[in-house]
């Protein structure tokens, strides 16, 4: 599959929006948008293959199950895993075990632009101050609205777009290149590294209050069959008896 300069730059803009903090273009925020699952579906809409970005985007997802990002740290970026991941993986026609392999390392260099996106954006609160001591409110308005947003758009979608565009080839031809066993050693990895996500969440998950629930959408998914979104629905519908539940119990 072969990336064109508006798919580059539209997958770059995707990019820009998981990491953008501030929902001003959308309501659903970085926080949304930055999972793998959701950027590798919009990646694929973007591709026209919106069925192979939703599979990709979601087996890059499942390393990524119990990412946080506590005190502004980021150790890894799964919004630039997700983007770049599976924009790669589909110009090169990879599975998705092969997609996850790649995403990994990619998001891990994701935390470089993050580093230059804080580092800069603490010289535009020195700019504002400079405003607010001049009593100048248009500036500081103007400042904090778009000075920040400017440079993250540069340093999201520029980087992504010359990697898109350029890299799309090279990747396919590496995969090409490693075509037998050295290929399906990396799908070897890339189903492992699921894994490591999924005993992470459950890890999180696995106390006295919260186990049980684990167990029963396992039984429900396992030994009754049912599909992933009634289980889901019957998640929401327990989480939300239990939420009342337990707050009521509080409150007495």
């Amino acid at each position: 599959m072969e990336i064109s300069v508006i798919q580059a730059i539209l997958i770059g803009f995707i990019y820009y929006l998981s990491i953008n903090g501030t929902p001003w273009l959308t309501l659903l925020g970085s926080t949304v948008l930055a999972r793998p699952l959701v950027c590798g579906t919009l990646v694929g809409l973007v591709l026209g293959d919106v069925t192979t970005g939703c599979m990709i985007g979601a087996a890059i997802n499942l390393p990524y199950l119990a990412y946080i990002s506590a005190g502004g740290t980021v150790p890894m970026d799964p919004g630039l895993a997700g983007t770049l991941g599976t924009a790669l993986a589909m110009a090169a026609n990879a599975s998705p075990e092969v997609a996850v392999s790649m995403a990994v390392p990619i998001g891990l260099l994701g935390t470089v632009i993050w580093i230059a996106h804080m580092t800069v954006d603490i010289s535009f609160l020195h700019m504002i101050d400079r405003a607010a001591e001049q009593l100048n409110s248009k500036k500081i308005n103007r400042i904090q609205m778009f000075v920040p947003q400017i440079f993250l758009l540069l340093i999201s979608v520029i980087p992504v777009f010359i990697i898109t565009y350029f890299g799309s080839g090279v990747v396919k031809n590496i995969i090409d290149a490693l075509e037998g066993k050295p290929l399906h050693v990396l799908e070897v990895i890339g189903g492992v590294l699921p894994a490591l996500g999924v005993a992470m969440i459950l890890k999180s998950i696995m106390s006295k209050d919260t186990a049980v629930f684990y167990f029963l959408g396992f039984v429900l998914a396992v030994y009754l069959e049912l599909p992933i979104i009634a289980v889901s629905i019957l998640a929401l519908i327990s989480a939300f008896i239990y939420t009342q539940l337990f707050f009521k119990t509080k409150e007495a």
